[in-house]
């Protein structure tokens, strides 16, 4: 692929992207479209949401809106175009964090948002979050998380290092919680114990792992399962709030 041609498919993409704030177009050549790029996002995004990232296709999103698989490419070059729309219209969604809430509650907000937009979107761990391309949900967003830090005192680098850490926190444990519901869909945690339990205990020398033992044992009569997920982002939660305003005082 030549550069000039990979240079037109990033202004493609950031047209799409950026599309509400460019001039319209001028009527051009080529079919008239029936549907619009945000239809075509949405419907993406409940394929996704009903079978999961890997059905998207450009066919796929095509018969959801009753359209010719060709004619979608008048409106997304790609599926990997169509996945980073996806990713900016989710991020869109998001509400403005409250500036009357409380500092510590303000920023344990950034982490709330990010988890529950992957909770109610689960394919988004699919999507390679490394170098994407910023559209208008996302940078505002990002505004969105600065204000929700501005003023406490923290540099601009802090700043950006807190809502990072903030996140990928909250995708982790997102990722942890989403595996956890697939699997209760599957199998209960007492069946899965019936499974493998009592073999398990037979033939594990558990003198070798006395603290993984105790401890395991005791997280198993507290959770009745292999671990919380919710309860670990609210204490995984706290002490980064706890790490964050400290830093306050540093560098």
């Amino acid at each position: 692929m030549s550069q000039e041609s990979d240079h037109d498919q990033a202004k493609q993409l950031l047209h799409l992207l950026w599309r509400q704030a460019l001039p319209p177009r001028a009527g051009g050549r080529g079919p008239k479209q029936t549907v619009s790029v945000d239809a075509v996002v949405a419907a993406a995004i409940a394929l996704a949401d009903r079978d999961g990232y890997e059905k998207v296709s450009i066919r796929a999103v095509a018969a959801e809106l009753g359209l010719r698989p060709m004619s979608l490419y008048t409106y997304v070059p790609s599926k990997e175009a169509l996945a980073v729309l996806m990713v900016d219209a989710v991020a869109a969604e998001d509400a403005p964090i409250p500036a009357e809430l409380p500092m510590r509650e303000r920023i344990a907000a950034i982490a709330r948002q990010v988890r529950a937009e992957v909770l109610a979107h689960p394919w988004l761990l699919e999507v390679s979050p490394w170098r994407a391309v910023l559209g208008p949900g996302r940078m505002r967003r990002y505004e969105r998380q600065l204000a929700a830090l501005e003023g406490i005192g923290l540099t601009d680098l802090a700043m950006d290092r807190a809502i990072a850490v903030l996140t990928e926190f909250a995708t982790g444990n997102a990722r942890m919680a989403v595996a956890a519901a697939r699997g209760a869909a599957e199998l209960t945690d007492a069946q899965w114990w019936e499974r493998y339990g009592p073999e398990l205990t037979r033939i594990m020398p558990v003198e070798e792992f006395p603290l993984a033992a105790r401890v395991g044992a005791a997280v198993g009569e507290r959770y009745q399962a292999p671990a919380d997920p919710d309860g670990a982002f609210e204490f995984g939660v706290d002490r980064l709030l706890d790490g964050i305003l400290t830093e306050r005082d540093g560098d």
